[in-house]
């Protein structure tokens, strides 16, 4: 799905923009708690502590640690699960999204600018290059927990455009999130909807990208 900024766009694709969670590098929070705990106690915990909204404010910038101290004053027994996200994170990314690297080497290779913008933690996001190397691949990545914002908030997709000196009506944005693609669209963004790699070759040759077909 692609939604682009205006109907009339002419302007030509000069940069690529990457959300990383399940679009390079697949990301499942019940890997840390593997052989540690069952499928339900896990359940339980991240209904207790509303795990997402917890998440995002350490994507935010909130530290961990601090992240621990609220749930030990409010449900001290999901403490040490907290302790295990963070000390067993990399058992939460998978490798890499099957097809992607692939995209970001053609586009590489077209001398297409590659960045990312993701929404992560700060002490957790060093494990995301070494799970898929196509982050690597990006010329740089912001780090919403470097930043203090998280997508959606449109100034984390303005900063980005500053800060790596790009055209919003020339940049592609490709993120799994709707809410999160709807944002950058506003922001003047050309805004892809990832589902698979395959799609998002799809959808950038429609937009005027010589990728091959998949």
């Amino acid at each position: 799905m692609t939604i682009e900024p205006a109907a009339d766009r002419q302007e030509p694709v000069e940069a690529v923009l990457f959300d990383l969670g399940n679009v390079l590098v697949r990301w499942d929070p019940h890997g840390a708690f593997e052989g540690i705990a069952s499928r339900d106690d896990v359940e339980r915990f991240f209904a207790d502590v509303d795990f997402p909204r917890l998440n995002l404010r350490a994507d935010a910038g909130l530290s961990w640690a601090d992240v621990r101290d609220e749930v030990a004053a409010t449900h001290p027994h999901h403490a040490p699960l907290i302790d295990a996200y963070v000390t067993r994170f990399a058992a939460t990314l998978a490798g890499p999204v099957p097809g992607s690297e692939d995209v970001v080497r053609e586009l590489r290779a077209l001398g297409l600018r590659l960045y990312g913008l993701t929404n992560w933690s700060a002490e957790t996001y060093p494990h995301g290059p070494v799970a898929a190397p196509a982050i690597g691949l990006l010329e740089d990545v912001l780090v919403s927990g470097r930043e203090g914002l998280v997508k959606p908030d449109p100034a984390i997709f303005e900063r980005a455009a500053e800060r790596f000196g790009l055209d919003p009506a020339r940049t592609v944005f490709v993120d799994d999130s709707p809410a999160n693609v709807e944002a950058a669209a506003r922001v003047g963004f050309v805004a892809v909807r990832f589902t698979t790699a395959g799609a998002l070759r799809r959808d950038l040759r429609g937009l005027g990208v010589s990728l091959a077909g998949s």
